[in-house]
Formats: structure tokens, sequence, C-alpha cells
């Protein structure tokens, strides 16, 4: 099994940046990917980026290049650099790991764009 634990959310300003975690609670080195998603109220929970193991990336469109995940197997951590934020954004962002034909989820981060 793999617990992800997220932080970083918090309130920020239209145009802002925020950097989330997700901490894994063991190494990440032969996950499958691991992804963000996130929830907005009375929305359904969406996709925002996604890193294989082999370090490929996706994005969603309304996301891209503006967001960028990273991973640092080191420290069993993945990130999602947030830039140019907009009050669309407010969500609960989600970790969401892949592990054989298992997936493991976080407990959601709030993120609050204020415009």
């Amino acid at each position: 099994q793999l617990q992800p634990v997220e932080s970083g959310g918090g309130l920020v300003h239209a145009g802002g940046s925020l950097r989330l975690s997700c901490a894994a609670s063991r190494n990440i080195f032969t996950v499958n990917a691991m992804g963000w998603y996130r929830q907005a109220p009375g929305r359904q929970r969406e996709l925002v980026a996604i890193i294989t193991r082999g370090g490929s990336t996706n994005y969603a469109d309304s996301v891209k290049g503006r967001f960028t995940i990273s991973r640092d197997n080191a420290k069993n951590t993945v990130y999602l650099q947030m830039n140019s934020l907009k009050p669309d954004d407010t969500a609960v962002y989600y970790c969401k790991a892949f592990v054989g034909g298992s997936e493991y989820w976080g407990q959601g981060t709030q993120v609050t764009v204020s415009s």
C-alpha cells in the first residue's frame, strides 16, 4: 500500500503561485504514475496533471503552460507548481498514486484563489 499526503494549499490572489506537495508513505520509484486531481464545489473531480514512472507528463488543457508536475524519487514526493492562478482554479486538490492494479488517494488540500 501507499498513502499519499498532500500539503501546500492555501489562499492566494489571482495571478499568484502555490506549490503543492504529495508525500508518499513509501518509495515511489516503482509507482506506475502519480497524478493531481481537483474537485470544485458542485463539479466532478477532474485530472489536473499526471507523471509516469518514466517521467512523462500530461496536463489538462485548462492548466497547460501554468502548472508543472514533477517528482523527487529521493524524497518520495510529487509536486505541483501552480503559477498564474485564476479564481477558476479554486478547488480541493487530491493526489493519487497508481500502483499495479490499485489506486490510492490522499485526503486533499484546499486551494482558494481570490479575484
